[in-house]
């Protein structure tokens, strides 16, 4: 395996001059074995292809090769004059079955070979074929072996970025901040390459940010040199020495003005709460002392309290004046109070730097429902309760709906919404991820790296929340939590229980209004004097009533969404993005936990989907990105559920079995027709106003545990009361196979 020597470029190629760190030696991209390993058994004249024992390796041939061991002097030992083994191209190839078969005949293991004098493992880990790199692991293929320069297996698997197999070595026990031959370590190689997701799992894995070549340079200059923003603030976060220098007294700010990277620098040290110099940014406004002390529970508190200010003052401002005058003034204010908000978010921690990342949707609609409550209270219960027109059951179905409202409101907030448990430990891990390559499934469908567990069916991770929650529906800026497993009912009684307030609170305020404007004055700018007369007698509550009435809007179209994706047995995510391909891969790969082998030759590249470009997909949801642009429209397009009633009302969502390019599969696997759908949500036995216990539910009449339920329910037996692979109780066992569902 060439790894190509080349003393004046840095790694990855990128040449040395007077503004990049020096770096000694260099690893091409794509290092290459020196034979052809595209070569096909065809070519080959004659019976010279059949007697080749390298070109039998790289395709597999295992017939062939028992062949020409039994006819030649030919064993899995044999080298060829650069030391190069069969399992060398068995491994580089991918070739699972070859490199056992090898194994089993004596081939020698850590034998190294190639101009790079590299073991087979390190072959197969620089292409990103953990499940061969595993098998080798498996049968003594040791990691910490370095090749001619100086890179051993860890190393090798941070050039392509791979997460899978970078958390595959680390679970084999490799010292974390092991360096190569010049003092890198994994976590340097990852900054320089610009892996976000690589520089995340060293850190999390407990890598050292401070740790320095042998010329001085630390992970964060070495990501100074790609200007990677993710992996620079990522270090930072982790506590780098923003003014390390190096040997020859560069710091960080002065190798990223060298390489031309001080925009991403000065990005990287704003988000994290800090000036271009590097010096933390004290604010100096009153209250300060407190956001110092805890910068995220200041901010909670904060963004949940201050839009309460936001709503009364627009209302009160545009009630209280002349409509010339009201509109924009409270404009003025509304943009001033958010003006205020921005500044303080200035100095959030780096995930909550934007106001739906923080509780501020959710302030809004607690302080509309706090103000709303009050005016009822004080203003209009008096009058609809003891005046003329006596409204006894209005008041009544609004003061049950607005309880309910508040209380189903709060549990949304508040509850765990169905966090998938984590391991207890790196052992339990690693007894996880041994089990999942036994089984073919080591993927990002099947494996979260964040949170380092198996991905249970229907579950996904959550950026915002930073853990997988089972059976995901979404992540709801208005309650400020993922709404899962837990308080998904909770969620829909929210959204009913609103409605229904808003509709009583409509009419109570109409009954009220007609009662005192009756002798109020007709005289105002624009309006009819029948209008006028209301406005004049209490415009405050009109705007309250017209404010509320708004909300139905947004609640209309995720009532609508819901009670369709309830019938069909289905969330909003699968509704928007299709039956996950994990589902589906549940039921074609089932009947290898019965014991049948699986063909390796048949799998596709280990690697193929698992190279990090900075972003991961979506766990237990392969191939779906979410993107964060689409301007100011699209945004609150997607935070009011617009993009997810257009998709259902129009047919091409997943629930209402459409057929468009978002559709991933045929048929769902969970639903159980519309009245088994709608009787396993809705008389679930939990408590409706307590705490469920986390991931139970009812499926097809059946109780089930969404936090460790691996395989489709097609290819289950429910088995209470026994556990699989982590002790908690309510798994499930494979059954016999059935046919695979096809994918459109």
């Amino acid at each position: 395996m060439a790894h190509h020597h080349d003393a004046s470029r840095s790694p990855g190629g990128r040449s040395n001059h007077a503004a990049a760190p020096a770096q000694p030696a260099s690893k091409s991209d794509t290092a290459t074995p020196k034979l052809n390993n595209e070569m096909e058994l065809g070519n080959l004249p004659g019976d010279a292809a059949q007697n080749d024992i390298m070109q039998l390796a790289r395709v597999g041939d295992i017939p062939g090769m028992e062949k020409l061991f039994e006819s030649s002097d030919y064993d899995a030992t044999y080298t060829d004059e650069e030391g190069i083994t069969p399992l060398h191209w068995a491994a580089i190839n991918n070739q699972f079955a070859m490199c056992k078969f090898l194994i089993d005949r004596g081939a020698e293991i850590n034998r190294k070979g190639g101009e790079s004098v590299a073991t087979a493992l390190q072959w197969a880990a620089q292409k990103c074929h953990y499940y061969t790199v595993h098998l080798l692991l498996q049968h003594g293929a040791d990691p910490l072996i370095t090749d001619s320069q100086g890179y051993n297996t860890l190393h090798i698997s941070t050039f392509n970025g791979n997460v899978f197999l970078i958390t595959l070595l680390l679970h084999q026990g490799i010292p974390v901040d092991v360096e190569d031959a010049f003092g890198h370590t994994g976590l340097m190689w990852s900054a320089y390459k610009g892996f976000p997701a690589c520089v995340d799992v060293f850190l999390r894995w407990g890598a050292s940010v401070h740790a320095k070549d042998e010329q001085g340079f630390t992970a964060l200059h070495w990501a100074l040199v790609k200007g990677s923003p993710g992996c620079i603030q990522k270090l930072i976060e982790y506590g780098a020495d923003r003014f390390a220098k190096t040997t020859t007294g560069k710091t960080p700010a002065i190798t990223a003005q060298e390489l031309n990277t001080v925009r991403a620098w000065h990005k990287a040290l704003n988000e994290c709460g800090y000036d271009e110099d590097g010096n933390a940014i004290v604010p100096s406004w009153p209250g300060a002392s407190y956001l110092l002390k805890d910068r995220r529970g200041f901010m909670n508190k904060f963004f949940f309290l201050w839009p309460f200010v936001l709503v009364w003052a627009c209302l009160a401002i545009v009630a209280g004046m002349p409509v010339f005058a009201g509109i924009p003034i409270a404009a003025v204010v509304g943009y001033s109070i958010q003006w205020v908000g921005q500044q303080v978010i200035a100095f959030a921690p780096p995930d909550m730097r934007q106001f739906q990342r923080t509780p501020w949707m959710a302030g809004i609609f607690a302080g509309s429902l706090f103000l709303v409550g009050l005016r009822w209270l004080f203003t209009i219960f008096p009058h609809t309760a003891f005046g003329a027109s006596s409204s006894w059951l209005l008041n009544f179905v609004f003061v049950v709906a607005a309880s309910l409202t508040t209380w189903f409101y709060i549990r949304c907030m508040v509850d765990d919404p169905g966090f998938v448990p984590k391991m207890n430990g790196i052992a339990e891990q690693k007894a996880v991820i041994d089990e999942l390559i036994g089984l073919w499934k080591f993927d990002e469908s099947n494996f979260c790296v964040t949170c380092m567990i198996r991905t249970p069916l229907r579950s996904k991770h959550c950026r915002r929340c930073q853990r997988c929650v089972a059976k995901h529906d979404h992540h709801c800026p208005w309650v400020y939590n993922c709404i899962g497993i837990n308080n998904h009912r909770h969620f829909f009684l929210y959204l009913i229980n609103m409605t229904i307030g808003i509709i009583a609170f409509d009419f109570l305020t109409y009954n009220y209004l007609t009662e005192i404007s009756s002798t109020a004055p007709e005289e105002c700018n624009i309006l009819a004097p029948s209008l006028c007369k209301v406005v004049n007698a209490d415009a405050y509550s009109l705007l309250l009533a017209i404010w509320a009435t708004l909300q139905l809007t947004w609640v209309a179209m995720l009532l609508f969404v819901q009670f369709v994706q309830v019938s069909r047995a289905m969330t909003t995510y699968e509704n928007m993005f299709g039956i996950d391909a994990h589902s589906a891969a549940s039921l074609t790969s089932a009947f290898t936990s019965t014991g049948a082998p699986l063909d390796p030759s048949q799998l596709p590249p280990s690697g193929s989907t698992a190279a990090q470009d900075g972003t991961n997909p979506p766990h237990g949801h392969p191939g779906h990105k979410h993107g964060h642009g689409g301007g100011f429209l699209k945004q609150w397009g997607k935070l009011l559920g617009v993009d997810a009633f257009i998709e259902t009302a129009t047919g091409r969502g997943a629930a209402t079995n459409g057929k468009g390019a978002k559709r991933k599969n045929k048929r769902n696997p969970y639903s159980r027709g519309c009245v088994t759908n709608c009787k396993d949500f809705w008389c679930d036995p939990a408590p409706m106003f307590g705490r469920r216990e986390t991931g139970v539910a009812v499926l097809g009449g059946q109780e089930v545990n969404y936090t460790d339920m691996y395989e489709s329910p097609s290819m289950m037996d429910s088995t209470r009361g026994r556990s699989r692979g982590r002790g908690r109780a309510g798994g499930y066992e494979a059954v016999a196979a059935t046919a695979a569902e096809e994918e459109v």
